[in-house]
This record gives C-alpha cells, structure tokens and sequence, in this order.
C-alpha cells in the first residue's frame, strides 16, 4: 500500500474536505483542480509546475490504450473493474473517481481531523499547572541566557516558550475570581518582574498581559481588582513600567505599540483615585518630556502615544494639588503647545484634536493652585487665553473654561488684576452681550451649537462672580469693573436677568418633573433609597443650571450692594418675582448647603452672609 504522502504527490489527488462525501461526483471538480494556474491545489511546491498535456497522460496509459485519444480522462484514474461490476453497474458516470487505498487514506485522515481537542476549563487546577509551567520556563531561560550568554541561538527556543506562557495569562483576565490565587501562587510577582527582562519583546508582551488583567471592562470585583492591584505595587510595579518607557525605541512598532499598553497600564491603575499620587510622582516627568516630543511620522506630528501622556497628565493633575505642584514648572512648556491654536484649529476628530483638548484640561487643573497660577501669569497665560477669545475658534471655549478656573483659584486676586489690566473686560462683557436680544434665536440655530453656548456662558457668568468678589475694593481694577455694568444705561444688568430668567425656567421645568415623582411614589422610600433619589434628582437640577442661577444671584446681590442705580434697575427688572427679595432667598438656601470645613469654604459663607446683610 501506498503512503499518504505519495498519494498527495500524484497528479489526480483530490482536495481534503472534511465534511464532503467521498462518494460524491468528482470528475468535472477534479479537472478544474488540476488545471487552475497550472498545479495542484494540494501541491506545497513553490514552483509552480506546467498543466500537465495530453502527451503526458498517454505516456502514462496502460497498454492497450495508447493512441486512444478519444478516452482520455484527465481526471483521477478509474476505480478497479471489481468496484464497476459490483457497486457500479453504470461504470464511470457513477463512479467515485477514488481508488480503494485513496479511500482508506482519505478516511483515516477525515477520523483524525474529526477527533477534537476538548475545550479546557479555566479553574483553579488549570491555574495551578499554568503558573508551575510559567516559572519552570523563567528558570529554564534564565539558566540557559546565563549559561550561554554570547550564543543567542543557544536559548532563543526558551524565549519563544517564554513568550507563549507570558500570553496564556491573559486567559485569566474573563476569569477575575482567579485573581487572589494568581497573587497568592507568586506568578504575578513573577510575570512584573520580566518587565525588567533583557528582551524588550518579552517586557512587552508582560506589558499588554497586564493591561488585559487590570482593565476595567474585565468583570472584576472590587475586592478581586485590589487585592491585584496590591499585589503589583508590592512587586515595583511603578519603577518597572516607568523604566520601559525610557528605554522602548518609538520609532519601532513593536515597541511603540508596548509604550501604549504600558500606558494603558497606569490608567487602568488610576481609576483608583487613591493611586494618583503616587503614579504622579513616577511618571510625571517622563509625560511632560513625552507632550513635548513630536511624533515625525504622524499627522500634525501628533501620534496616538502623544495623544495619551496628555490625556494621562489631565488626570493626574484632575484632583492632586501634590501633582500640580511637581508639574508647575511645565505650565510654560503647556502654553507653548497651545500658542499655534490662538487663530487656528485642529483637524476635526483627529488625534491632534484630542491632544489640544487634553492639555486644556491639564491648564485648567493647574491654575486653580497657587504655584502653578503664579508661573501662569508669568508666562503671560492670561494675554494668550484673550487672543484665543478675540481670534480663536476651538480655542474660545477652551479659553474660557481656563479663565474662570484661574480667576476663582488661589491665586484669584492677582488673576483677576491681570484680566483687568490686559484689556480683557471688553473681550469678556463683549462675548457675555453675544447671543442676547434678537441675535439670541440665531446662535441657537443647532442643538450642538446651542450645547457649546450655554457652556460659555457659564463661564462668562463664573468669570464676571469673581471679578466682583476678588478685586480689591476701590481699587482701579474694581472700578473698571463696576463701570461695565452700569455703561449704557445698565445693559449688562439687562443681559444678566434675561439669563436668570432662561435659567429659572429651565430648572422650574426639572422642579416639575421631580415633584410629580414624588407625588407617584406608593410608598415611602427607605433612607437609603431616600439619600440615593435626592442624589440624583440633585444632578438634575444641577444639569438644568441650578449652578448657574446661583452664581447669578451673586453677581446680582453684589451690584445691589456696589451701586444706587443698578440697585433701582435690578429691583424694577425683578419686580414681577418679588424684587431683591428673590435674591435674599437664594442667597439663604446656598448658605444651608455650604460645610464651611475648608478656608475657601468659610470665605464664601462670610460673602454669602455680609451680601444678605446688604439687600
């Protein structure tokens, strides 16, 4: 009998399927097989041989047949006369096309392909001879580098095998339960300690396990996901990650593709609040240096990995005054990245888009603690945001935000000094004018440009409550200020109240929509699910600008207070809804919300307290 290896090289071998009929027609298959670009198709050769021809197949005729052009098939030869006689009356036309040793090699291989591989149960026994096998080839590379360290041949074998147990991990990743034997096994000690590996490769390869395993879309518990968490800063997990970053070349795929799952790694890490701290102080730098590095081959040399540090720095800077104090010496390094925005626009959704948007954000973080405002006003960061509301386009909002946030952070006297003395009270009353009167149906004519409004707005209102709460009475900055309200005949007074009243027909409307849950519910909620509703319906109120009519009345109590005759034209313009007394109230309901445990706190309560004295 032939081998199935000789069987595959003949010219009349059919094509292995694995769920075809053996038995089926295959004379017209058979020819379109053999002819097709001039080989077989189950030829491995990468020479390709020529169609075999006529001459060919008469060459291998049995005697008797030669010459006989008329009967030649080019297809598999028939089966034996015994099969014609028996099974086949009809001869060909019914015949198979296969020999009986074809068959029999066809069947074996057709059991061998049906025999599959159970699927193995990810378990604690899985887990237990998964870690024995990682540790043994850790062993076994390491004995084999050290013992063969200038004969790379000798143990790149192991590193593959390395390599594959390294990716196998991340199975564990749909299996969170496995995770505190993961630690308790010491495998995950194991695996960030090849972060420090000599081949980069495998680093990497560590790299993107780490961050299937501490991803926040993985069905963790919170109790599975800390002692995780634990586990790898107990293992260095922060010095190993931050020591890839500085030595992965980004020019090279590979690597630049690790320098993102290593990101990746520590934001996953962030989304702990408590971690931030301590990240910052590791990483900090290098995302920094990294903003600052172009990427040459990407669009607007912003690449994704630039992209990212940005994005990771805005959330370190988000709520830690430690983090924003390391990185206030690069608030000019900021400034510089975002001076060619001040009269021009990225490309729309493209990375360079999110890149601007994240180191807005870092800016806005920054300013509101005192050491890094004070580099901001020294960098001139107030002139550059009021060119980017007088020419900018994406910019202008952006502007705003960072403006309001430095005018009412710690350093907020100096801040609001600095606006005045730039110029910028008639770029920002100039902005709070637009959209008011009859030009206000026109710049809503969109829902998403009437989304982008109201968030300037906000910041127009914010930025106008601290001009008149932190610059010095009597002061030239104060007066100047004062001066824009009242000039022409009190039209910034008019503009104020018709916000209030848009704002307060905004949150009656959500007023209404509470109340009537309220009056639905059948029984009476526990404290528990009581605490939860007020929370939420809180957030509502807040998203209806409950926020900003506050802040509203604050600026209104303050002219109240400052000036005669914006005292008469704001109680003519409120007379409908009780005069000032309107504003007496509000002012009462934002003093029984406020804890003073903080300085700022206790401020604003004294402010809230003399303002109520006043009306």
């Amino acid at each position: 009998m032939s081998s199935v290896d000789d069987l595959f090289r003949r010219p009349n071998a059919i094509p292995k399927r694995k769920l075809e009929d053996p038995n089926a027609s295959f004379g017209g298959r058979s020819k379109t097989a053999k002819f097709l670009n001039g080989t077989s198709p189950h030829s491995t050769s990468t020479t390709q041989p020529p169609p075999p021809s006529v001459q060919d197949e008469n060459s291998e005729q049995p005697a008797g047949h030669e010459g006989d052009e008329d009967d030649l098939e080019a297809g598999p030869a028939l089966p034996p006369e015994e099969d014609e006689e028996g099974d086949d009356e009809e001869g060909r036309f019914f015949g198979s096309g296969v020999t009986d040793t074809e068959r029999q090699a066809l069947d074996l291989i057709n059991q061998n392909d049906g025999d599959e591989t159970p699927e193995e149960t990810i378990d604690l026994s899985w887990l237990k001879r998964t870690a024995l096998s990682f540790e043994r080839k850790i062993n076994k590379n390491a004995e084999l580098r050290a013992k063969y360290a200038d004969d790379p041949l000798k143990f790149v074998a192991s590193e593959a095998d390395l390599d594959a147990e390294i990716k196998t991990l991340s199975l564990l990743s749909e299996y969170p339960a496995l995770y505190p034997q993961l630690v308790k096994s010491g495998s995950l000690n194991s695996l960030v300690q090849l972060l420090a590996h000599d081949n980069t490769d495998i680093a990497i390869a560590v790299a993107q396990v780490l961050d299937e395993l501490t991803d926040e879309d993985t069905s963790v518990e919170a109790e599975q996901w800390s002692a995780l968490t634990a586990a790898l800063f107990d293992a260095d997990i922060l010095d190993l990650l931050t020591s890839n970053l500085s030595r992965l070349d980004e020019t090279a795929d590979t690597d630049r593709d690790g320098v993102y799952h290593i990101l990746s790694v520590l934001e996953n890490l962030l989304s702990a609040p408590a971690n931030h701290d301590v990240i910052g102080s590791k990483v900090l730098t290098w995302l920094l240096g990294r903003i600052k590095t172009p990427d040459p081959t990407a669009r607007a040399r912003v690449g994704q990995n630039r992209q990212y540090a940005a994005e990771l720095l805005a959330i370190l800077l988000q709520n830690s005054h430690s983090n924003r104090k390391l990185v206030g010496k690069g608030v000019d390094d900021i400034l510089e990245l975002l001076a060619p925005y001040r009269n021009g626009d990225p490309e729309r959704d493209s990375e360079e888009e999110e890149f601007v948007e994240n180191l807005f954000d870092c800016l806005t973080c920054l300013v509101e603690d005192e050491l890094p405002a004070g580099k901001f006003l020294d960098a001139e960061g107030v002139e550059l945001c009021l060119i980017m509301l007088r020419e900018g386009k994406l910019a202008k909002g952006r502007a705003l935000k960072v403006l309001d946030h430095a005018m009412g952070g710690a350093a907020a006297v100096a801040v609001c000094d600095k606006v005045v003395d730039a110029a910028g009270l008639k770029t920002i009353f100039g902005l709070l004018m637009k959209g008011g009167g009859k030009a206000k149906g026109k710049d809503r004519k969109s829902s998403s440009k009437g989304s982008l409004e109201r968030e300037s707005v906000e910041h127009l209102i914010g930025i106008s409550a601290s001009l008149l709460r932190y610059t010095p009475a009597d002061s030239p900055a104060r007066i100047r200020t004062l001066a824009k309200f009242v000039e022409r005949n009190y039209e910034k007074i008019d503009r104020l109240i018709e916000l209030r009243g848009e704002y307060r027909t905004r949150l009656a409307r959500v007023d209404a929509v509470i109340e009537d849950e309220k009056q639905k519910q059948r029984t009476s909620p526990s404290p528990e699910e009581l605490a939860e509703l007020e929370d939420e319906w809180l957030s509502r109120r807040l998203e209806a600008g409950l926020y900003s009519l506050q802040t509203l009345d604050v600026v209104l109590s303050w002219l109240v207070a400052e000036d005669t005759g914006a005292r008469s034209k704001i109680e003519a313009l409120l007379k409908a809804n009780d005069g000032t007394a309107v504003l007496k109230r509000s002012l009462q309901e934002q003093l029984e919300g406020i804890d003073a445990d903080t300085d700022k706190a206790k401020e604003g309560k004294e402010m809230l307290e003399a303002l109520v004295r006043c009306l």
